[in-house]
C-alpha cells in the first residue's frame, strides 16, 4: 500500500468523523429543543398548542420521509448560500445536519414520551412551574434513552456520510468511489468497508457503556 493512498486513506478518515461530528452536534443542540416542542405542545402537554405541534409535525414528517441521496440534491442551493460550495466536508455537514435533526428530534420524542405520567402530574401538584418540569423532570428521565437515539442518529449519519461521496463531500465515501468504484479496486472497496464498520461499532460501544452508567445511577 503507497504511502499517497495511507495517506488519503487518513485524510478519508478525518474528513469522515469530521463531518460527522459536527453534524452530530447541531443534530443534539437543535433536536432536543424540537422533540420537547413536540412533546409539550400535544393535546395534553404541559405547553399545549395544537395548531403549533401540527405544523411541527409535518415539517418533521417531511424531512424524515426524503430519502437523503434526494435531499442532498435538493438542499444544494442552500448548502452554495450558507457554505459557499456543493463539495467538500462542510457542504456536507448541511445535507446532513438538516437529515439528522429531525430524525434524532422523533427519536428523542419517544423517549419523553415514556416519562411517567405520574411524576409530571406530581410536580404539577406540587406546583412546579412548566419550565421546572422540563428541566427536572423530562429531561432526566428521558436522557437514558435519548443517548440512546443519539447514538443510532450517529450510526445512520455515518452511513450517509458516506453516501454523500458521491456527490464530492469528501470522507470515506469519497474514497470508496472514486477509487473502489470507478476504478474497480476491490482492495480499496473493502478497506473502507472495514473502516465504517469499526467507527460504527466504536460509536455503538461508547454509547452503549454510557447509557449503561446513567441507567446504574437512577
Amino acid at each position: 500500500m503507497s504511502d499517497l493512498w495511507i495517506s488519503e486513506l487518513l485524510d478519508g478518515i478525518r474528513d469522515t468523523l469530521l463531518m460527522v461530528g459536527v453534524s452530530a452536534i447541531f443534530a443534539l443542540l437543535i433536536g432536543i429543543p424540537l422533540a420537547l416542542l413536540l412533546v409539550t405542545t400535544t393535546r395534553g402537554g404541559i405547553f399545549e398548542r395544537p395548531a403549533l405541534n401540527a405544523a411541527l409535525g409535518a415539517v418533521v414528517n417531511a424531512f424524515r420521509s426524503t430519502p437523503f441521496i434526494i435531499l442532498l440534491v435538493a438542499l444544494l442551493p442552500l448548502t452554495r448560500f450558507l457554505v459557499g460550495t456543493t463539495i467538500g466536508v462542510w457542504a456536507a455537514v448541511v445535507p446532513l445536519s438538516i437529515a439528522a435533526i429531525p430524525f434524532f428530534a422523533r427519536v428523542a420524542e419517544v423517549s419523553l414520551r415514556e416519562v411517567d405520567r405520574g411524576l409530571i402530574e406530581a410536580a404539577q401538584a406540587m406546583g412546579a412551574q412548566r419550565r421546572h418540569i422540563v428541566w427536572h423532570v423530562l429531561l432526566p428521565e428521558a436522557l437514558p434513552g435519548m443517548l440512546g437515539g443519539f447514538t443510532i442518529t450517529v450510526v445512520a449519519m455515518i452511513g450517509s456520510s458516506a453516501m454523500a461521496g458521491a456527490v464530492g463531500a469528501g470522507g470515506l465515501g469519497d474514497l470508496a468511489i472514486r477509487y473502489g468504484y470507478q476504478r474497480f479496486d476491490t482492495t480499496v472497496m473493502v478497506t473502507v468497508i472495514v473502516l465504517l464498520i469499526v467507527i460504527v461499532a466504536a460509536v455503538q460501544f461508547t454509547g452503549d457503556r454510557v447509557v449503561r452508567r446513567l441507567l446504574r445511577r437512577t
